[in-house]
């Protein structure tokens, strides 16, 4: 099962960059994340991110487009569900843990052998 907690492996070897992007486009995906819960496409928004192209998700943000490390793609629960990327048993306990969509990014790294969710607060406007 995947974690859904920030993972201190995460942190110290992911984080910096992580963090250095979400600078620069985190009023893109709280914008995002807004607009997928407006229409009603679902009230989880996870941004995928990876170095290289992966299948989870439609690409919103690229590296080869913008300066960022990362390329940042949008999906919602129901993807990781359908893929059992999360299983029906841990539903609720994802929905749990899941943090405010207003306040937190909810980020799902992918990087070669690491993958978790992360959340990053959004900066207080």
């Amino acid at each position: 099962m995947i974690s859904n907690d920030n993972d201190p492996e995460l942190n110290g070897k992911y984080l910096g960059t992580i963090s250095s992007d979400f600078i620069k486009i985190c009023d893109n995906l709280k914008e995002a994340s807004y607009q997928v819960r407006k229409r009603g496409f679902s009230e989880y928004p996870i941004f995928p991110i990876s170095k290289d192209e992966q299948p989870i998700g439609q690409l919103f943000l690229s590296n080869k487009e913008k300066p960022i490390d990362w390329n940042y793609y949008i999906t919602y629960l129901d993807e990781f569900i359908q893929r059992k990327l999360i299983q029906e048993e841990a539903l609720e306990q994802f929905k749990a843990t899941y943090k405010d969509p207003d306040e937190f990014c909810c980020l799902f790294v992918v990087d070669e052998t690491f993958t978790n969710f992360l959340y990053i607060p959004y900066p207080n406007e």
